[in-house]
């Protein structure tokens, strides 16, 4: 599921909780909670799981090239004392 179904969902379960008289307003109503949600989560600068996901493994692979690096510094370290 996208973000913009989530929004849409959300938007729906909002409109949901609408008491019965004003079920002629109901679709204005989610149009306007999906354009409130839509501005609300892109002001946040949210991340896709996805973007999150990559950027993890990113940082995994650049920790063990570090540490790779740093024991490479040691043991240099080491034989030239």
């Amino acid at each position: 599921m996208n973000e913009s179904d989530r929004i849409a969902e959300l938007a729906q379960r909002l409109g949901a909780l609408l008491p019965e008289g004003v079920s002629e307003a109901r679709a204005d109503l989610e149009k306007n909670f999906k354009a409130v949600l839509g501005s609300w989560f892109e002001k946040m600068d949210l991340v896709t799981r996805e973007e999150f996901d990559v950027q993890t493994a990113v940082l995994a692979k650049t920790r063990a090239r570090l540490e790779a690096i740093e024991k490479r510094l040691d043991s240099h370290d080491a034989s030239s004392s």
